[in-house]
Formats: C-alpha cells, sequence, structure tokens
C-alpha cells in the first residue's frame, strides 16, 4: 500500500479527538491542512518529528495550513505524548477502528498495527494537494519538504 497521490480526493475518515468528539473529511474541506501521520507516540523519531512540526506550526499557519498529527495510538497516550513534549499540535486517533483513517490514506502497515510515517496536504477543494511517504517508520522528513511542497503550491 502507498499514501494516495496528490490530486486524490479526500477519503472519508473519521478519527477521535482528545475531547472525545469526531474529526472528519468535514473538517479539511475548505481548509489547507497538514496531516501528519505517525507511528507510534513515545517513539524516538516521532519525539523529534512533532518538536520540529511544533516549531513551524506558527510558520505553517502564516500559509493558512493547520497542523494535525495522526496515530493508531488510543487518545490518552497521545495527550500524554503531547504533554510530555509540551507541544501544542493537535493529535487524532484512529485507534478504533484501528487504522481506518491510516488504510483510507493507504498508509497502514498492518504487521505492526501503526501508521507509516506519511504527511498529508489537504486542499480547500477536498483534494491532496502534495503527500509524502517514508520508505520506513525511522525516517525523519526534514521540515524543508514541507514548506518547499507549500511554496511550490504557491501558497
Amino acid at each position: 500500500m502507498a499514501v494516495l497521490p496528490a490530486g486524490s480526493a479526500v477519503p472519508r475518515f473519521t478519527l477521535a479527538t482528545a475531547e472525545g468528539g469526531k474529526f472528519t473529511q468535514d473538517a479539511v474541506i475548505g481548509e489547507r491542512t497538514l496531516l501528519v501521520f505517525y507511528p507510534f507516540a513515545f517513539s524516538p523519531v516521532c519525539t523529534d518529528q512533532l518538536q520540529l512540526l511544533d516549531e513551524v506550526a506558527e510558520e505553517l499557519s502564516s500559509h493558512g495550513v493547520s497542523l494535525v498529527a495522526v496515530s493508531c495510538d488510543a487518545s490518552p497516550s497521545q495527550v500524554a505524548f503531547a504533554d510530555k513534549l509540551n507541544v501544542s499540535i493537535r493529535q487524532l486517533s484512529d485507534f478504533e477502528p484501528k487504522g481506518d483513517t491510516s488504510k483510507a490514506f493507504g498508509v497502514y502497515f498492518g504487521p505492526g498495527g501503526m501508521s507509516t510515517r506519511a504527511l498529508v496536504l489537504t486542499a480547500e477543494d477536498g483534494t491532496l494537494a502534495w503527500t509524502w511517504e517514508g520508505e520506513h517508520p525511522g525516517v525523519l522528513p526534514p521540515i524543508s519538504l514541507i514548506l518547499e511542497a507549500i511554496a511550490d503550491l504557491g501558497w
């Protein structure tokens, strides 16, 4: 399985929020959103990735891009992870049903029960504007990759 390509429609999905609500595809329609799929809370590369992303969250926002992080961890684990890192990135859980949203985006790794490391920029029109997937979970994408994609999109 591979991440959906740019130009694809945002698939239907439902993720759990830390507050007990739902975050669906409707939340990204009409918005520019960076969905950051990461394998596991508290893992070393995910820790580095979320800290780096938190440092550029304001810059992303200045381009009209909101930032959300998605993993197959349960919401309490994600909240503890974000609290420990002192990051403000909104955490969305793909825990139950396990990996359904990751599967919809083509980024679920069944043998590990986790998302692969992937980045998905959605456009206001409900399409995927840009996507990236690491060749393995240990690959930390440079922030410049995201900023270059945003520049290339003219955002």
